[in-house]
């Protein structure tokens, strides 16, 4: 093996002329090898020092991904960048997931294009090998000071995974935050159960970054809806050829998370066959790609997310007992929206001032009649609907400030009560009292939505509904509806 002071960089093209002018664009700052076919390259790398390949797509024999695929199996530190006259967005993503393409070039390229890519890949090299040196002088240091940096740095990083779940200081999720710190510092397998839409996977982030593999990977993936060959396919990956159409190796996310966190969502939707296969893996600590001969080991931790309760999912025969309770070391309830009450007005707020930035509007949040509308419903769909609900308000704002107006209709129309909203009529239709009663029970909320929506401008409210005025307002004192914001429009004023 020979080095030199300059960076070496390796050219594999079946055409010459591409390999000549390659060269001449890069002799200048660089050792140039060249290679005419893959079988080469592999050659030359098994004898020189290499630090950046510069790749064809298009060869006879294996294609430039194909040798980068192998290049970065045997020498993962080389940089790879892949030269090609198509740029097909799907190609580039298998390019990126079998060969971990560090850039694309297109045809015709540049010169000062291609000295910039190598320019680039070279410097990439360096930083690379310098990042790992002095990685390795740290773990051999056991000084005060870097164990107090190294500490630090746990510390923020917890701080940042826990404050990224909204909450009041009288919170339910307090409770669940607390039981998730500790089970994030233990390296055991963790099952999130609640609704939907609860925010469980953002719950299992915030414990990965808090946890001792916070500097590798979290992958997640909702197993709910996916057909068994999709999940095979994500969770496992596959060598090439083994599915129809997959021209290059395919690393599945069971491979991706080693050493880090996958978050499994809808665990209990999995069928037979996918649960014998994860049990498989949590026993064994290995996995087999589809079409791969030989078992590959990944050390990840699980969190799995479910919607039902557990031993009754175990009871039915819905969940194999055994990966129930495989992935059940430590287990965590994530409350519905309804159940947390106080929360809403902080979620809402910052769904409001996402979007926001997302849609370019300008906006200060919600008046207090909003938040109070948005705080007495019960939100079925969670975080989701609330997401939506906001999004929906904002699109047809047209102040700043927005107001209970924007709500929609089944919201405003829901009854306040301390434990959520009814949605629909049927708790009315179905409860004690006269006909009377009830049908005046209909008629106060459907006058309180429409004053609402209307910002208690009587005189619209009352045509929409087909009242004079006077016949509005003694409906108004018969039912004692007050305006929330306590603020008479001024046409209404006597």
């Amino acid at each position: 093996m020979t080095r030199s002071a300059r960076p070496a960089i390796l050219l594999v093209d079946d055409e010459p002329h591409s390999l000549a002018s390659m060269r001449m664009a890069l002799e200048d700052e660089f050792d140039i090898l060249t290679a005419g076919s893959a079988d080469a390259a592999m050659t030359l790398l098994r004898d020189e020092w290499v630090q950046v390949i510069f790749c064809d797509q298009r060869m006879p024999g294996r294609t430039g991904v194909q040798l980068l695929s192998d290049v970065r199996a045997n020498w993962p530190e080389i940089v790879r960048i892949i030269i090609t006259g198509y740029t097909d967005p799907g190609d580039m993503a298998d390019a990126i997931n079998a060969a971990g393409i560090y850039q694309f070039l297109t045809k015709p390229w540049h010169p000062d294009q291609l000295l910039m890519a190598a320019r680039n890949a070279a410097g990439l090299f360096a930083m690379t090998r310098e990042h790992e040196r002095l990685s390795l002088e740290m773990k051999h240091l056991g000084t005060t000071a870097e164990t107090k940096l190294e500490k630090r740095r746990r510390d923020l990083r917890e701080r940042q995974g826990f404050d990224a779940i909204l909450r009041s200081p009288q919170s339910r999720m307090n409770h669940v935050v607390d039981m998730a710190r500790q089970y994030a510092s233990f390296d055991v397998p963790v099952l999130l159960s609640g609704e939907a839409g609860t925010g469980k996977q953002a719950l299992a982030q915030a414990m990965h970054h808090a946890s001792l593999r916070a500097d590798k990977p979290f992958l997640a993936l909702n197993c709910a809806g996916l057909p068994d060959d999709l999940l095979e396919l994500e969770l496992f990956g596959a060598r090439r050829g083994a599915v129809a159409g997959l021209a290059t190796n395919r690393i599945g996310r069971l491979q991706k998370a080693d050493r880090g966190t996958l978050y499994l969502g809808g665990v209990e939707t999995l069928s037979p066959k996918m649960q014998m296969a994860l049990m498989r893996v949590l026993r064994e600590g290995a996995l087999q790609p589809l079409g791969g001969h030989d078992a590959v080991r990944s050390n990840l931790r699980l969190i799995c997310g479910l919607t039902g309760d557990l031993r009754a999912l175990m009871a039915d025969g819905r969940l194999r007992a055994d990966l129930g309770y495989a992935i059940s070391a430590g287990e965590i309830t994530v409350p519905p929206l309804r159940g947390r009450r106080g929360d809403v007005a902080i979620l809402a707020t910052a769904c409001l001032f996402d979007a926001a930035a997302l849609h370019g509007k300008q906006v200060r949040g919600f008046d207090d009649v909003a938040l109070g509308f948005l705080e007495n419903y019960d939100w079925p769909g969670n975080l989701r609907e609330l997401e939506n609900e906001v999004t929906r308000m904002l699109i047809f704002a047209q102040e700043p400030t927005l107001g209970a107006d924007l709500i929609s209709r089944h919201i405003l129309q829901a009854d306040p009560s301390d434990d959520g909203a009814d949605r629909v009529l049927d708790p009315i239709l179905t409860r004690e009292g006269t006909l009377k009663d009830r049908v005046e029970l209909v008629e106060m909320r459907i006058l309180r939505e429409t004053l609402t929506r209307h910002r208690w401008n009587k005189s619209r409210a009352a045509a929409e509904l087909g009242l004079s005025r006077v016949g509005l307002r003694a409906k108004i004192d018969r039912y004692g509806i007050d305006d929330p914001s306590g603020v008479t429009p001024i046409d209404e004023e006597e």
